[in-house]
């Protein structure tokens, strides 16, 4: 994947308040709800590895600025070591984006994009993560920092897991799409119709 196939959606979060401690486990991880249009994604967001990035995006949550936005994007990317189709969801919306974050790289962080986890958009430069981000459809690795998928090699920042609903992320990886819409790389990628986010909760 070459890596203009990311920069479609270069939102970015800016800084964000300290997490209530209500909202943490003993392990540092913050559960949040997402209700889409094809069901629920529960997701543990890891502030103990990934702490920049977490607070960015509870920012959005408790703004509700992930309300009513949509995932947009589904993009293939052959088939994992285990035969099975792999590839990415993308969602946001760039209209609501605050002032980027400082990327956390996987080399900082010890995360890497392996199924299920949720990591940033970000764009050629940096800092230009926002609130757009992905969920990795099987594993993904080659977007960590090192793996090539970007031209600085630096990588995607990883911030958390998907702890229930992968089914929900399959069904939107497999929805159809546009064959015509979407510039570049993202030609043939766009959801069509898009699938609605309708609330992001914590737990």
């Amino acid at each position: 994947m070459r890596r203009r196939d990311m920069i479609g959606a270069g939102l970015s979060l800016g800084a964000v308040a300290v997490l209530p401690a209500r909202a943490q486990t003993s392990a540092g991880l913050v559960r949040i709800r997402m209700t889409t249009g094809k069901g629920a994604i529960v997701l543990d967001l890891d502030a103990g590895h990934a702490p920049l990035t977490v607070r960015n995006f509870l920012r959005y949550v408790d703004l509700k600025k992930l309300d009513n936005t949509v995932f947009y994007r589904a993009m293939p990317n052959g088939n994992g070591a285990d035969g099975n189709p792999r590839g990415l969801i993308q969602g946001g919306d760039s209209r609501r984006a605050l002032a980027p974050v400082a990327h956390e790289p996987t080399s900082q962080t010890g995360l890497s994009h392996t199924d299920g986890t949720i990591s940033l958009v970000r764009g050629s430069q940096l800092p230009s993560g926002r609130g757009d981000f992905f969920i990795c459809v099987g594993d993904m690795t080659f977007l960590d920092a090192g793996g090539g998928g970007t031209a600085d090699n630096l990588g995607f920042a990883a911030f958390g897991k998907v702890v229930e609903g992968m089914d929900v992320v399959r069904a939107i990886f497999t929805a159809p799409v546009s064959a015509t819409e979407g510039e570049g790389a993202m030609k043939g990628q766009m959801l069509s119709p898009r699938v609605s986010i309708v609330t992001t909760r914590r737990v």
